[in-house]
């Protein structure tokens, strides 16, 4: 797949300034997201160049303009949501293998973004660094103040803003991982070597772990448990590397920390889906302003009640992740559309990894009429899964928007909790195996659901101060 002699494909075209300025206000949040020059970036002597990533998210009026939100047409069976949207859904359709077009400009039918027309048709490539350095972006503070009406949303971003990652950690991570790049090719010349998750879908917090990728491409299907060891050896002899273990799990992977920092790293060999739903995540992370907050303080509550921990039988961050877009999606006013289903040539599941990172700049943005405040949507997403969800017949599916029905396939079948991939459609949530830990995750959203309803104060389920203290302390 990757020949030296090969001329570079020609990459999707976007352009800088495709989203417009916010309304200004007097209290304002920067959200974006600051380019890394080197992020992604797998150019060195010898090897072909793959495209950097480089995409400043763009920013959104905190008043939407009178423009169609997308629905279904279908009578909603409460006021907030419709779980049961499900009639004619297939769960595992035949997946297509034709070649998918390029993004367009255009609106999908159906959908109430707006156009963006006049993309640049010039692409420049970034010149090659070990040590990276970051590429200034223009500040257009991002407007939160309308949907922090009340003391429980200004707790909310209160949490985000202490907790979320910042460039400098980035930065750290990205140095790391170029430096790993370039050792790792003097064992395997072509190795390329990713930073995924929450490090680069915009959801980490300052105390996330760096999820690493590395893609071998050759004639043998490379064994990820004899790759992960070569590596685990030859780890030793880096200096800024300390503390490798090898995890023999579903997915091996190595475990690592940078040396004399809080700093760690786990590595996967060829786990080429995780970069997908990397990009698939930040395409939703940025959507709206409230899902990054949402989506933090969601996790930081699980972690606390002790339902966050996937090899403890618990849900992991990504499934918990995947709920919340799905309960944003299934909002009578819905917040998030589906991406997939209205572009799925930007999310193709066959695309080339190299031509991910591009795939969704394209995409025209999305305009929801829903104005509720983060914390009604906080206390709605404990309200949905402690009342509404149909836990024993419904799949969560982010791809296509809504509930499907559970079926006999052995995907579903005798699982207590059923949330769809949304590139390989199989079950996320798999770890939850045992009744008793079930039992536990729905108990500790109907508790939490019950406690802030009466209270509307994040303290009464969650410690802010000393979840931000711990954060501080991680630095």
């Amino acid at each position: 797949m990757f020949p030296r002699n090969t001329v570079p494909r020609q990459r999707l075209v976007y352009r800088e300034d495709m989203y417009p300025p916010p309304t200004l206000a007097p209290r304002c949040y920067d959200y974006n997201h600051q380019r890394l020059a080197g992020v992604n970036n797998f150019h060195v002597p010898g090897l072909q160049r793959f495209p950097t990533y480089e995409w400043k998210p763009r920013p959104l009026s905190p008043v939407p303009p009178h423009t169609p939100t997308m629905t279904n047409g279908r009578k909603r069976q409460n006021e907030d949501y419709s779980p049961h949207v499900v009639k004619r859904q297939r769960l595992d359709p035949p997946l297509t293998r034709a070649p998918p077009p390029r993004c367009p400009g255009q609106v999908v039918a159906g959908s109430s973004r707006a156009s963006s027309a006049g993309f640049d048709s010039s692409y420049h490539s970034p010149s090659t660094r070990i040590q990276p350095q970051v590429t200034a972006v223009p500040e257009s503070p991002n407007i939160l103040l309308a949907y922090t009406k009340d003391k429980l949303s200004g707790q909310m971003v209160e949490l985000f803003e202490a907790c979320q990652q910042q460039t400098s950690d980035l930065v750290r991570k990205e140095t790391c991982r170029a430096q790993l790049q370039k050792d790792i090719q003097s064992v395997y010349a072509v190795a390329r070597l990713y930073l995924t998750g929450s490090s680069m879908n915009g959801l980490g917090c300052r105390s996330s772990d760096a999820d690493l990728c590395l893609v071998l491409i050759g004639n043998k299907r490379p064994d990820p448990i004899h790759v992960l060891s070569v590596l685990q050896r030859f780890f030793r002899s880096l200096s800024y590397v300390e503390k490798t273990q090898l995890i023999r799990a579903k997915v091996p992977i190595l475990k690592f920390r940078e040396k004399g920092s809080h700093l760690e790293f786990d590595l996967n060999i060829n786990n080429t889906v995780g970069i997908r739903n990397t990009f698939l995540l930040r395409s939703y992370a940025y959507a709206d302003l409230r899902i990054r907050p949402m989506i933090l303080v969601v996790k930081k509550w699980a972690r606390h009640n002790q339902i966050n921990d996937a090899s403890k039988g618990t849900l992991s961050s990504y499934t918990l992740v995947l709920m919340v877009l799905h309960y944003l999606q299934t909002l009578k006013e819905p917040v998030l559309p589906s991406l997939q289903r209205d572009y799925p040539e930007c999310f193709y599941h066959l695309m080339d990894i190299d031509m991910v990172p591009d795939g969704p700049k394209n995409i025209p943005r999305y305009i929801s009429r829903n104005q509720s405040s983060l914390g009604e949507l906080l206390l709605g997403f404990l309200k949905y899964y402690a009342t509404y969800f149909r836990w024993d017949k419904q799949v969560i599916s982010i791809r296509e928007a809504k509930a499907l029905p559970k079926n006999n396939s052995q995907a579903w079948r005798n699982k207590y909790i059923c949330v769809e991939e949304p590139f390989e459609r199989n079950n996320v949530a798999r770890a939850v195996h045992e009744k008793m830990k079930f039992d536990a995750i729905k108990a500790e959203f109907a508790k939490s659901c019950r406690i802030l309803q009466d209270r509307k104060d994040l303290n009464s389920i969650l410690p802010v101060r000393a979840i931000i203290n711990e954060e501080f302390s991680r630095r």
